[in-house]
């Protein structure tokens, strides 16, 4: 299927397999809405993977739903596109029960941070539940910018 075809979930997914991180995912499969370029969306929204720099604090993908509602209302204030944020991070937060990375990765709070990321192989997608939570964090993004 091309990505053109796929759902915005679907979408970042894959960009997610090809090797962007979760944050860049989610932010380059709404490229188009943003007026961006996808290689653009995903270089600014980078620093945002891991919970903010592999720090495993905010998902990634929150990160980035902020990052997209920024740019889409940013003319409306910021009362207006924080209440956004919040409705997006209490949906993801309603699914997953944490907006948290390291809550979501099951990590110890008290964790060594490494900001290396690992390697992508087979075990990591066993043991890591980040493609699906850039799956739905984008379609709760796409959703919510359908409704609202």
């Amino acid at each position: 299927m091309s990505l053109q075809k796929m759902s915005k979930g679907e979408r970042a997914e894959a960009l997610f397999m090809k090797g962007y991180n979760c944050s860049q995912s989610v932010a380059a499969a709404f490229a188009e809405e943003m007026n961006m370029q996808e290689a653009d969306a995903a270089r600014l929204t980078i620093g945002f993977g891991g919970g903010i720099g592999r720090m495993r604090e905010v998902c990634g993908t929150v990160s980035s739903m902020a990052f997209v509602l920024s740019a889409l209302y940013a003319d409306e204030g910021k009362g207006s596109v924080y209440a956004k944020i919040q409705a997006v991070a209490e949906k993801f937060e309603q699914e997953n029960g944490s907006i948290i990375c390291r809550e979501l990765l099951g990590l110890d709070k008290n964790g060594k941070r490494c900001p290396v990321p690992e390697p992508r192989t087979e075990q990591y997608y066993k043991k890591r539940p980040c493609n699906q939570l850039v799956h739905m964090a984008a379609d709760i993004l796409a959703e919510f910018l359908k409704t609202n």
